[in-house]
Formats: C-alpha cells, structure tokens, sequence
C-alpha cells in the first residue's frame, strides 16, 4: 500500500509539472504574438516614404498594411479598417492595417488550465478509488495465507461490497471450510482408529492369554494324557484362529476408504475438460522442453463432475511428468460405444509387467520412483473417481511407454 501511495504523490507532481510547463509555453507565446506587429510594418514604410517618396512603396510583401492614404485624397478621412496617422516630412499618411486575430492566451490559458485540472482531478479519483475499493481489501486477504498456514480455519473472511474479490473470497471461504472438514474428518478418524485398536487389543488379550496358559501347562507336563493333549491342542488352535480374526479386521480397517471423495453429477462438453487441461499444462510443458499434442476429437456431453474429471487427468498428467523421461506426453481421445476414452501416455516408462496391477492401490509406489516425493495415492484418487462417476481408468505398458486411460460415460 505504501508503494501504492507513493506512485500516486508521484502522479500528482507529475501533472503539477506538466501544468507548469504548458503555462510557461503559454506565457513564451505572449510574449513573442502578444504587441503589436503591424506598428512594425508601418515603420518600415514610412521610413521607404521618407527616403524615396510614396511612389517606392510596395504593399505586395507586407502582412498588416493593405492601404495608404496621403492627407487631401476624398478617401482620407473614409477607412473601414483599423487604421493609424503618420507625418511624413509634413504631410499626414493614414496608413490601413489588418491585425491577424491573435489567440486571446488568457482565456486559453484558462481553458488549458481547467482541462488540466479535470484530467488530474479524474486521475486522482481513479487512483483512490482503486485504493479504496481494490487495493485495501485485497490487503485485508494478504494475512489469509498465514491463517490457514498456521491453522487458524474458524474466521471467514468478510465479504466487500465492492465485489472486485467476490470470487476470490468465496474461493478462499471454500476452502477454509473444506480444510476445516477435512481437519474435522481426520480427527474423527483417529478417534475411530484409536477406538478399533483399543478394542481389538482388548479382544486379542482373551484368546492370547489362553494360549500362553495351555503353553505353559503343556510345558510342566500337566497333561499326559494324549486326549487331553489334543484337546489342548484343538484350544491352541481355535485361539489361533481368533487372533486371526482380529488381525483381519485390523487389516480390512486399513483397507476401507479413508478418503471422502464427493462427486457433484453434471453434464459437460469434452472441450471444456480438454481446454482446461491444455491451458494449465501446455506452458509449463514448454517450460519443461517436453513435446505435448492432444488427439483429434469430435465434441460431445459427457456425463461426469467436469471439476473431478479435471482432477483426474491432471493426477494423470502429473503421473506422467514425474516418472517420464520428460521427451513426450500425448493426450489421445477415442469413441467405444457410448464412452469416450481420454488416454495419456508418456515416454520413458520403466515400470515392469509385474508391478502395472498395483499401480491403482493406495500408498503403493513402483520401483520407479527413484528419489520422486509422493503418497502413492494420485492413481488410487483417479479410480475413486471414476468410479463414483460411473466411469473407468486402466493402465498398460508398451515399449519405452505407459498409458492411462479414463473413461468418461457420454450423455
């Protein structure tokens, strides 16, 4: 903001300058255009007059004096110009003259004046209107960051009537809420986890407990006879099968969706997917020196959440920039039936056969990852997705490449 009013003092003394320098030419142009130029002229003539008589006069070459009358003529005392007297070795001369209208500069002067004012009037109020109803609220959203970086997600962010920032307020308001849901679903995910091991510690306690009794009743020789041993054994063996249980729990608890992933069912064209996609990716492919085209395509409705199917491709997208070669990315689009498949695939795959079936699990990363940060989780996200839109996403490797297709239902 201070930036801000700086360059508008640096505005205004610009036109007090500019304001200054236009009054200063007007004044010069007084100075030379402001007496009286015919008086020269008339000078001029007498002195030719005086010299050489009237008959050497020659009014062809002068801008002001059209006439001259010598005192006696009819027409001496009759003139409909402006005119002036002389006496010329006794004798009267009315010397006739047109004076140029010259610019009345005062008036000018005042009229420049005026338009300069309006003007650096005008400007100034642009500029504190932008102050005032751009510049300070967007100052206000400067904090915005830092709260949610810190963790502060209760306050919204208050809404301005100038409704420069409307969006960009909802947006951040949006998220806000989004982040505190999050926060909220997390921590009441590690109340349930928390809970479920509690319990199943507790249920694991009875049957273990068992077992170490007949382990070390077996182990004093307590029982001899070979019924009760098997019988024991037979014990053993279902308290073995109940921790099992229990371990299975634990195991299908990690498993169960952990992401809520929520899909709003639309109605979109392909091309509004498409252009999203190479409006967010083409430049940062240039940048990156990698080859990117998109296939061909007849546009049709798609039945999806155009917002999730954008956050599909762009996982794949991702996908295919971390763990490419960075040469080529080509997004191909084809019909079947009554889908259309949105295939990306990329150069430089060194994922093996064996490891292409888990590439869709969560937290799963291939041996090609190499010193790539991530959580395993884009592709598992990507057939979530999907598959909540009705759709479908595989994968398949060919020679030096990978494809991953999604595939979106038509309308």
């Amino acid at each position: 903001m201070k930036s801000y009013d700086k360059m508008m003092v640096g505005v205004i003394v610009v036109m007090l300058l500019i304001g200054i320098g236009v009054n200063c030419s007007l004044a010069a142009f007084d100075d030379a255009y402001g007496g009286r130029p015919w008086l020269v002229e008339v000078n001029r003539i007498a002195l030719v007059i005086e010299t050489d008589g009237p008959d050497a006069v020659d009014l062809s070459g002068c801008d002001y004096v059209t006439k001259i009358e010598s005192y006696g003529s009819d027409d001496f005392y009759n003139s409909s110009s402006d005119y002036c007297i002389r006496e010329i070795k006794g004798e009267l001369y009315r010397f006739d003259y047109s004076a140029r209208i010259l610019p009345d500069l005062k008036q000018m002067t005042l009229v420049v004046n005026l338009a300069l004012g309006v003007m650096a009037l005008f400007i100034v109020i642009v500029m504190l209107v932008i102050r005032h109803r751009v510049l300070s609220p967007f100052t206000e959203l400067t904090n915005v960051p830092y709260e949610l970086a810190k963790g502060n997600l209760t306050v919204p962010l208050k809404e301005h009537k100038s409704r420069f920032f409307g969006r960009f307020v909802w947006g951040v308001n949006l998220l806000r809420e989004t982040m505190e849901e999050q926060k909220q679903r997390e921590l009441q995910l590690q109340r349930d986890k928390k809970t479920l091991l509690l319990s199943l510690s507790h249920d694991i306690k009875t049957p273990l407990s068992a077992i170490k009794l007949y382990a070390k009743a077996l182990e004093k020789g307590l029982y001899t006879q070979e019924e009760i041993q098997s019988a024991i054994a037979e014990a053993i063996d279902e308290k073995a099968d109940e921790i099992e249980d229990f371990v299975s729990e634990i195991v299908q608890a990690s498993r169960e969706d952990f992401l809520s992933l929520e899909v709003d069912m639309g109605e979109y064209y392909l091309s509004e997917v498409i252009s999203r996609i190479c409006n967010y990716y083409r430049e940062k492919l240039a940048l990156l020196q990698t080859e990117f085209t998109v296939g061909a395509y007849v546009d049709c409705l798609l039945k999806a959440d155009i917002d999730r199917s954008e956050e599909v491709l762009q996982n794949i997208m991702e996908n295919a920039i971390k763990y490419g070669d960075g040469r080529q990315i080509e997004i191909g689009i084809s019909e079947e039936a009554d889908c259309i498949l949105l295939a990306v695939k990329n150069s430089g795959c060194s994922l093996s056969e064996s490891e292409l079936p888990h590439v869709f699990e969560s937290f799963w990363r291939g041996s090609n990852v190499k010193n790539q940060s991530g959580s395993g989780l884009g592709l598992y996200i990507c057939r979530q997705l999907m598959h909540k839109m009705g759709g479908e996403v595989f994968a398949e490797l060919g020679e030096n490449f990978m494809t991953v297709t999604a595939v979106f239902v038509k309308v």
